[in-house]
């Protein structure tokens, strides 16, 4: 199977909290990207043919998949997603892909331009919407630098299904400064009443050197206490699982869905799963990182510099650097683990060419006995008290 992960670097304005490879004020550029895009996709696919034509797993991930992230994808015309999924019709049928591309409510200004462009977004072929919505609360909003309202989100979810959509997540966070429990819990009733299929649900993670972590090291804003923070995740296990979704990994749930065959499928994110299952993928445009076993990148961070690589026609790589087996044992455990339904020893076995449990038979019964990890004889998983321990966990393997 073949993940292609393409970054849109573009916002309007940066979020408070947001340390991701973005620029505001850029659009000028957005024609010379795409075109680069395009470009560094031919050459990343030539160069990586053979190796790509062995990653086949169709019981783990039965799609090709096709993300656009960022930044803000949906800053990007119908056209500019055009000529991309052209580029990348050469080595995917698009009809047989999961595409998913991700929305800022604030670049849609309203339910008639959200609609629109909606349904030139599925004429082309994109069958997956992740809405970035992050809070029901206006001033929440506000205080991350969100440029949408809570009434633009609504009637940006509702034009996404008018449009035809049938899988749509809605990203939120939790734990953000003067949050409040019972606020947090009007979130969750809203967000199963109207009805999305996804959801992803992260606690804020505070990075340094952004205006909120700022404001909150000088005592201008003050989080959620921790305990206060896990009460708000098992809230969500409890009622999204009441609700009918699946938490099929730590911070994402998702709805079943009936197929042509009348089989319940998870609406799952097949893109995101191929990470989790640490398989190669190609990411494409400044900033960002792919996978190619036995080596990874990382692309030239700025737009300027990316443009001026790949106009000059090389790739833009900033660094390429050889995975040692070790790491990609260790990443193949972590990465995992974060499924709900645990790493198979099977799984393992056909990433990295030993059995799991050879290499860490004495640290998983270890884990087991703190409580942290349930192993089987198939797998190992994250108990209920390992998912609120996760990364404690997860720095074992690293």
């Amino acid at each position: 199977m073949l993940h292609l992960y393409f970054h849109i670097p573009f916002c309007r304005q940066r979020c408070a909290y947001c340390d991701f490879v973005t620029y505001a004020g850029m659009e000028n550029h957005l024609d010379a990207y795409v075109a680069a895009l395009c470009t560094e996709l031919t050459m990343l696919a030539v160069e990586h043919a053979a190796c790509l034509a062995l990653e086949s797993h169709p019981s783990q991930i039965a799609k090709n998949t096709i993300f656009f992230g960022g930044g803000t994808p949906s800053i990007l015309s119908l056209q500019q997603i055009e000529r991309i999924l052209a580029a990348a019709a050469e080595f995917i049928a698009l009809e047989e892909a999961e595409i998913s591309l991700e929305v800022n409510p604030g670049t849609l200004l309203g339910g008639t331009k959200a609609l629109d462009y909606f349904q030139g977004l599925k004429a082309l072929g994109v069958n997956r919407l992740s809405l970035g919505i992050q809070s029901l609360d206006d001033s929440l909003l506000k205080l991350l630098g969100r440029i949408h309202t809570v009434a633009e989100a609504k009637a940006c979810f509702a034009a996404a299904h008018q449009a035809g959509f049938t899988n749509v997540n809605g990203d939120f966070l939790f734990g953000l400064p003067g949050q409040q429990i019972a606020s947090w819990a009007q979130t969750l009733e809203t967000l199963v009443l109207w009805g999305f299929e996804h959801l992803s649900l992260y606690s804020l993670t505070l990075e340094a050197e952004t205006p909120l972590a700022q404001r909150i090291e000088q005592g201008v804003l003050a989080l959620p206490s921790e305990d206060e923070t896990a009460t708000m995740y098992e809230m969500a296990l409890a009622y999204l699982a009441a609700a009918g979704y699946e938490n099929y990994e730590i911070s994402n749930w998702a709805k079943k869905n009936a197929s042509q065959n009348n089989e319940n499928l998870l609406l799952a994110c097949n893109h995101n799963l191929a990470y989790w299952l640490n398989q190669n993928y190609l990411g494409l445009g400044a900033g960002a990182h792919g996978q190619i076993f036995p080596k990874r990148y990382s692309n030239q961070v700025k737009i300027t510099e990316y443009l001026a690589n790949l106009q000059a026609g090389q790739r833009p790589v900033a660094e390429e650097i050889e995975i040692k087996a070790s790491e990609r044992f260790g990443e193949t455990v972590f990465l995992g683990l974060r499924l709900t339904k645990g790493l198979t020893f099977a799984h393992f076995y056909e990433r990295c060419g030993v059995d799991m449990r050879t290499i860490y038979g004495i640290m998983i019964g270890q884990l087991e006995d703190k409580g942290l990890l349930k192993i089987t004889p198939t797998a190992v998983r994250l108990t209920p008290r390992g998912r609120m321990l996760g990364n404690q966990v997860f720095a074992q393997f690293v």
